[in-house]
């Protein structure tokens, strides 16, 4: 009761507010408020097996299944909870939409059996920089739902590449297909494994990074992302 007390009391002076809409949130309520959490805009790829993710490796990479969690549109809520969860700081966003998400795709039969979750790495400059890679919290919020281990010795970021916001598609590619490369991986040969980024656009780093990926003997991979932006 006292510490209930003390929380409201806190939450006066300081309030908690939602990542996507800003408003505040009440005490049953964290990162996002329950209207966001039922309206922000999902895709439901996850129960399509042809969808417009999946639609971004055809003929290029060949993953199992491919989804996102969320649409990403400039200047919407998604971007909103991205931006704080990328750039300031709050981890706690990727693993509560982690294990949101991570409870759809196990109820995908197209995500099944994933044994292992690979987050694309950043390089270790950016690492140092950041202080932490927003992908591997959305992927350790994803590891519980999915009973699978998170994995950050399997892919090796071996160059530092410039930011893929302003860049065409083949600039993109042109700016990470060679970055990538494989580290500890003996232990997940002819495994399921899901490759997760934060946003997905064009999807030339999950597919640069997956053509390593398929190195690895019987490897079976497939592709999640908290949101995506798609053109």
């Amino acid at each position: 009761m006292i510490k209930e007390y003390l929380n409201d009391l806190l939450n006066l002076f300081f309030p908690r507010e939602c990542f996507a809409c800003t408003g505040p949130l009440m005490r049953h309520e964290s990162v996002l408020c329950t209207g966001c959490l039922y309206s922000l805009p999902k895709t439901n790829f996850h129960l399509m097996p042809d969808n417009p993710v999946m639609g971004q490796f055809y003929g290029k990479v060949n993953f199992s299944a491919a989804a996102s969690m969320y649409y990403f549109s400039k200047g919407g809520k998604v971007q909103h909870l991205v931006h704080s969860f990328k750039y300031m700081g709050y981890k706690n966003i990727g693993l509560y939409i982690g294990r949101l998400y991570g409870e759809d795709l196990a109820a995908s039969p197209y995500f099944s059996g994933i044994t292992d979750i690979i987050p694309i790495p950043l390089h270790p400059s950016k690492l140092r920089k950041r202080g932490y890679n927003q992908a591997e919290y959305f992927a350790r919020g994803l590891a519980g739902p999915l009973q699978a281990n998170v994995r950050t010795d399997v892919l090796v970021k071996k160059l530092s590449t410039e930011t893929q916001t302003h860049k065409t598609r083949f600039s993109r590619w042109e700016n990470v297909k060679d970055i990538f490369d494989l580290g500890e991986y003996s232990s997940i040969a002819g495994k399921h494994v899901l490759l997760v980024d934060d946003v997905i656009t064009t999807g030339s780093t999950l597919e640069a990074a997956g053509h390593v990926l398929f190195r690895i003997p019987g490897i079976k991979i497939s592709v999640a992302s908290l949101a995506c932006a798609l053109h």
